[in-house]
């Protein structure tokens, strides 16, 4: 889509101007998503997509209850959108051009989850089973014509379709920009397997992986999914700098080369901490930065350490969830040691408290925020579990919600990398199915919440439409860097490039903030239960050169290499001692499918000093990083992150005062249950006035299923339809209304003048 020149101009003269800062460490309302937000991904530097299951939202398209909508970051307006399927508990993952693409998702259902009144559709919710389904998204900007076919979602089975059905599916992007999609289920239950579990393939697993596109790779079991039976459910899976991956699940890890399909076990995660859902730890990759080598370790935190036989089957958990303490457990793993030594897991600091359904978010100063979550529990929904049939918390197998976010630098020294000082509360319960995704001005958009079947707004933890957008530490300053001269597109290797900064981003030594500065990609990823596919920060080489006005020219190198960073889109920001500019968006890579180009690491200049210099910036007016904080820096190496520049207005922010009834509860297996605080929730979402709970839900599983079907009940289902014939596609990305050439994210064509 072309830009037009008048908006264009308009863009350039925001992207030089200053930003107004926010209140640091606190929240702000971000409207409503009208749809609860299950899943998310940041389209542009414009619009959130979100994606919800299909339920009965009163937000209405084309006559049924909508599951999709489309934020806008400026005006924190939703829009409904039209989705075939359903997308309950999809994977998901962006395209080398800029494009996203969702997988699978649940069979079709009606009101309460009951299997659709057709089969494979629903008369009332209109929706299709979702099971196989390939959904495409081409992003647009408030230029376009959204009612287009061009700016909706892509959906026909009989040009797109996986080969088998994958709900709780992950997704991994690969070197070429083609995806591998790994395990799910193919039926619906607390976690996949029976009591007692005695059936050597799960009657409701998916035990393969294929991939998208599939261009005749076809379908292939994976031995460790049947090791990892019943707790694999969204594996943790990240290439790896050798281009094999490593995914983990359960308690079990291993490095994976899906090319000839070899499995090389590592160790079993220490303590038997499961990290995978519905344990739900946050888990990612640690920014990937010249001074490490580039070399992947990932970091694990929270989750439960429930025993084997705790986690129960599909129908529910065998204990009382809620009373059962989220670990504080932190592990970190470098898969591949460059020292050729054998991987291992290393203790990290303990987070600064339990959390299940955590999920981390990596800032553009490197650092990583974790936010949402609870006390106590798991993730999932029931209506009773093998101890008890009334639950306190609605459907809810969690308990005691955590507002205050946490803040985790991966470069502070051992015992000293968890803070939440400063931080307010957020008095919106964040359990089951919230999300959370990185801004382009470098806030965190928080949604989402729906530990129910369906729609419920006056339970415990309601169905949340609620966002708020929350404000880190370095918004304190109301001056950010506002470099220029950033490319559409970032190549692997190949010639440098130069970013220009102006005195005016900066105060004191030009000096030292030259050395202090960084280039980072960062991409956000596709967000759904805690987890953020795709998620990773790739710091570029630089050095630079100092003028005598204090300008500061960053000389900088192109990416790494594929395996570093897949193709795709990507923010680019410019932080100057840990104060970044605003994300603009770029495609790294060729903007197709395929072997990328590569070239030769791009060759930098010596950096050149200048004692004279100086930003022109009010010292005041460039924050300060909180005390006992770190910031990386670029000292030994004279590297920078990748710059975004587009600096916007941010709105300054109420803070949200917190605080519910804490009910202390203990667990009978000998531990203590941290206090829960008990969100007692009205329609509209609202906190009622007085305390107490709604009546608890009693006795039963969920279980209005046809017996066969394969609906999102929580009961043990078997694979009556698994014969049904499905149309596998092993389509490229030439069908179909969206999206397949190489674009310029500003929505710049090539022959396009630039002003």
């Amino acid at each position: 889509m072309l830009l037009p020149r008048s908006l264009l101009a308009l863009w350039l003269a925001i992207s030089s101007s200053p930003v107004i800062a926010a209140s640091a460490g606190t929240f702000a309302d971000g409207g409503s998503t009208l749809v609860s937000a299950m899943m998310m991904f940041l389209g542009n530097t414009e619009k959130i997509y979100i994606l919800d299951k299909a339920e009965g939202n009163s937000a209405i398209v084309n006559g049924h209850s909508a599951w999709a909508s489309v934020w806008d970051i400026a005006t924190q307006q939703a829009t409904v959108m039209d989705v075939t399927s359903n997308t309950f508990c999809s994977s998901g993952m962006h395209l080398p051009n800029g494009s996203y693409v969702t997988f699978g998702g649940n069979s079709a259902v009606g009101r309460g989850g009951v299997a659709g009144s057709a089969g494979n559709w629903d008369s009332l919710y209109q929706d299709f089973d979702g099971s196989t389904a390939i959904r495409v998204l081409n992003p647009c900007t408030s230029s376009d014509d959204f009612t287009s076919t061009q700016c909706q979602w892509f959906e026909d089975a009989n040009v797109l379709a996986m080969q088998r059905k994958r709900w709780y599916s992950s997704a991994e992007a690969l070197a070429d920009g083609s995806i591998v999609l790994i395990g799910g289920f193919v039926g619906g239950g607390y976690i996949n397997r029976n009591t007692p579990n005695t059936t050597a393939v799960p009657e409701a697993a998916e035990n393969t992986y294929e991939f998208y596109p599939d261009n005749g790779r076809g379908v292939t079991s994976l031995n460790f999914l049947y090791t990892t039976g019943g707790l694999n459910a969204y594996a943790h899976a990240f290439l790896l700098n050798s281009g094999n991956m490593l995914v983990q699940a359960n308690v079990s890890t291993m490095i994976w080369d899906y090319t000839s399909n070899t499995e090389t076990d590592l160790p079993n995660m220490p303590g038997n901490v499961v990290r995978v859902y519905p344990a739900s730890g946050a888990v990612a990759m640690l920014p990937l930065t010249p001074s490490n080598n580039y070399n992947p370790t990932i970091l694990f935190c929270g989750g439960n350490d429930m025993t084997d036989a705790q986690w129960g089957n599909y129908s529910f958990p065998a204990i009382d969830t809620w009373n059962y303490p989220a670990s504080t457990d932190c592990q970190r793993l470098t898969p591949e040691p460059l020292d050729g030594s054998a991987a291992a897991y290393e203790a990290d600091d303990d987070m600064l408290e339990g959390r299940s359904m955590g999920q981390f978010i990596i800032l553009p100063d490197g650092k990583m925020l974790v936010v949402n979550g609870a006390l106590n529990g798991t993730a999932g929904y029931a209506l009773q579990t093998g101890e008890s049939n009334v639950m306190p918390y609605g459907m809810s197998l969690a308990g005691g919600p955590v507002g205050t976010p946490a803040l985790y630098d991966p470069n502070a020294p051992a015992g000293q990398r968890w803070t939440n000082a400063g931080f307010a509360s957020s008095s919106i319960a964040r359990m089951y199915h919230s999300s959370a995704m990185l801004l382009p001005d470098g806030s965190v958009l928080i949604a989402g919440s729906n530990p129910n079947v369906d729609v419920n707004t006056t339970t415990y933890f309601n169905t949340e439409y609620r966002a708020e957008i929350f404000y880190p530490e370095y918004f304190s300053a109301t001056t950010r860097p506002v470099p220029s001269g950033i490319p559409s597109t970032i190549s692997y290797g190949g010639d440098s490039f130069d970013i220009t900064i102006p005195p005016s981003s900066y105060a004191g030594s030009s000096n030292a903030a030259a050395l202090n500065t960084t280039v980072v990609l960062l991409r956000g990823g596709f967000t759904t239960h805690a987890m953020n596919m795709g998620q990773r920060y790739v710091q570029l080489n630089n050095t630079y050169t100092v003028q005598s006005d204090g300008t500061l020219v960053l000389h900088v190198a192109q990416a790494p290499n594929p395996n570093i960073l897949q193709p795709g889109p990507a923010l680019f920001f410019v932080a100057i001692n840990g104060i970044p500019s605003n994300g603009t968006l770029v495609i790294v890579g060729s903007g197709n499918v395929g072997v990328q180009p590569t070239s030769p690491a791009s060759v930098l200049p010596a950096s050149i000093t200048l004692d004279s210099a100086t930003g022109s910036a009010d010292s005041s007016s460039v924050g300060s990083d909180s005390p006992g904080s770190t910031t990386q820096s670029s000292a030994s190496s004279h590297l920078g992150l990748i710059i975004g520049a587009a600096a916007g207005g941010a709105v300054l922010i109420a803070l949200i005062i917190a605080l519910s009834v804490c009910i202390a509860r203990k667990r009978k297996a000998g531990h203590k249950a941290v206090d829960s605080t008990a969100y007692a929730m009205t329609a509209g979402g609202q906190v009622r006035s007085g305390y107490g709970p709604p009546a608890p839900f009693a006795g039963g599983m969920y279980g209005h299923a046809r017996p066969g079907s394969t609906a999102s009940s929580f009961q043990p289902l078997h694979r009556a339809e698994d014969s049904d014939t499905w149309n596998g596609s092993t389509a490229n990305l030439s069908q179909g209304p969206y999206r397949d050439e190489a674009f310029d994210p500003r929505g710049i064509h090539e022959d396009e003048e630039v002003l």
